[in-house]
Parts: structure tokens; sequence; C-alpha cells
């Protein structure tokens, strides 16, 4: 039976086949790795740009010495 010509049935129990599939979930965790890879470059390309711009603006780290880091903030406590 040619796969454009699968039933509604049929394309349900394809794709619970395939997602049990040893090989698409060792494809789907490389998949993750890679993005996730991918996304921890781009932000680092990012903070360099903006690490860049704050130099260049005079700002340094001891600006932010009195500033809470974002990990400890809570946001507005009211």
């Amino acid at each position: 039976m040619a796969k454009d010509n699968m039933t509604d049935e049929e394309v349900e129990l394809e794709i619970e086949r395939l997602k049990e599939s040893p090989a698409v979930k060792l494809a789907q965790r490389e998949y993750r790795y890679k993005h996730k890879r991918q996304q921890y470059l781009n932000t680092l390309r990012w903070q360099e740009r903006r690490g860049k711009y704050l130099m260049a603006h005079g700002i340094t780290e001891a600006d932010f010495k009195d500033q809470p880091e974002m990990d400890e903030w809570k946001g507005d406590e009211n």
C-alpha cells in the first residue's frame, strides 16, 4: 500500500509505532542535544556582542556590584 493513500486510522497506527521505535527515540535525543548546543552557542554569541557594547559605553562589572543576580530576583513581592 502506498504511504500517500493511508486512512486516518492507518496514519495514527503508524505514528504510534514510530513513537515507540528505538531508532526514532535515538534520533530525537540527538536532535535535542544538537538543538540545545546551538541555542547555547547563540546565547554566548549574543552575550559577547552585548558585553562589547557595554564595554564600549564604559560600563564595567563593578557597575553591577550592588545589583541582585537575576537568579535571586523574585519579582514584585507586594
